[in-house]
C-alpha cells in the first residue's frame, strides 16, 4: 500500500465493504478511502473473523489482501465497478460517499470507527485505555482496575498483556508525541533504561503539579565502595521539545517510579 501522505483538505471518496451472513442483515466489515486526484487509497478491515463469521472466517480473512491487490492493479474506480458488477450474496460494496480529508490514514480510521463494530479481543486486537494514574495502580501496585475503553490497535502492532494506552497532554515531547495524542506503552521496562522514552510518576509533586509525565531517561554513573561497584549518581528526565527544561533528580527510589516504556503514537 502507498506510504502515508498528508494533503490539503479535499473531498475523498470512500465505500464500505459489507458482509451479509445467512439470516442476518448486512454489516460493514471494512472501508476503502481514495484520494480522487492521486488515486492513493487506504483499506481498513475488521480482524475478528472467527468470532464474526464462523465457518466463513477463512474466506473472509482473504478479503483485505485480495482487495489490496486489485486496487493496486486497476485503481479505485475500476475496482469499484468490478466489485459492484460481481456482488455476491455474502460480500458487496456500498455506493461511494464523500468525506473531507487532509490525511488518508486518519480519514480511514475515522470512517472505520464510525461504520465498523468489531468484537473486542483483549490484548489480541484491542488494548485498554487508562489514565496515567490508573495505569500506575494497575501495573505498579497490581490493583484490579477497569479500563476506560478498549481501543483497536493497528494490525502491525504485536500486542501483549503488559501493554496499555494513555492520552498524553502537554507539549514537552513534541514533535514525537503531540499534545493530546493517544500513546501505547509497555509496562515492565526490560534492559537498560538509558535513552528510552518512559511514562513516569514523579512522587515529589502533586497530581495538579504534573505528577505523571513522559520524558527521555538518562543517567550518570559513579563508583562506590572498595569493590568499585557502580550506581546511578544522577537521573535526568529530558523533554524532546527544546522549549522545556530537563528535570534532574537524585537516584532516590522514592522520587519517581517508571510506569512503562513508550511504544508508539496512535492515529487519533
Amino acid at each position: 500500500m502507498p506510504s502515508a501522505t498528508t494533503f490539503a483538505t479535499h473531498e475523498a471518496q470512500y465505500a464500505l465493504v459489507e458482509v451479509c451472513l445467512p439470516g442476518e442483515s448486512p454489516l460493514a466489515v471494512g472501508v476503502v478511502v481514495c484520494h480522487p486526484q492521486t488515486g492513493e487509497y487506504r483499506l481498513r478491515f475488521r480482524r475478528d473473523w472467527e468470532e464474526f463469521a464462523g465457518e466463513e472466517a477463512e474466506v473472509l480473512a482473504y478479503l483485505a489482501d485480495d482487495f489490496d491487490d486489485k486496487l493496486r492493479e486497476f485503481g479505485f474506480s475500476e475496482w469499484l465497478r468490478m466489485c459492484q458488477e460481481s456482488w455476491s450474496n455474502t460480500v458487496r460494496i456500498s455506493d461511494t460517499a464523500v468525506a473531507l480529508s487532509a490525511d488518508l490514514d486518519r480519514t480511514a480510521s475515522r470512517l472505520y470507527q464510525q461504520h465498523v463494530r468489531p468484537k473486542v479481543l483483549e490484548f489480541h486486537t484491542h488494548l485498554p485505555l487508562y489514565s496515567a494514574r490508573v495505569a500506575a495502580g494497575r501495573f505498579l501496585e497490581d490493583n484490579e482496575v477497569d479500563a476506560e475503553d478498549w481501543l483497536e490497535m493497528p494490525a502491525d502492532l504485536r500486542l501483549d498483556p503488559g501493554m496499555f494506552v494513555v492520552r498524553i497532554t502537554g507539549r514537552s515531547m513534541e514533535p514525537r508525541i503531540p499534545d493530546g495524542s493517544l500513546c501505547v506503552f509497555r509496562a515492565g521496562v526490560t534492559g537498560s533504561r538509558q535513552g528510552k522514552l518512559l511514562l513516569i510518576e514523579r512522587r515529589d509533586v502533586s497530581e495538579s503539579g504534573g505528577r505523571y509525565t513522559v520524558k527521555r531517561y538518562r543517567s550518570e554513573k559513579a563508583t562506590a565502595g572498595e569493590a568499585g561497584e557502580w550506581r546511578h549518581s544522577m537521573i535526568h528526565l529530558e523533554p524532546l521539545n527544546p522549549e522545556f527544561e530537563a528535570w534532574t533528580l537524585e537516584d532516590d527510589p522514592d522520587a519517581f517510579r517508571v510506569i512503562g516504556e513508550f511504544v508508539r503514537v496512535l492515529e487519533d
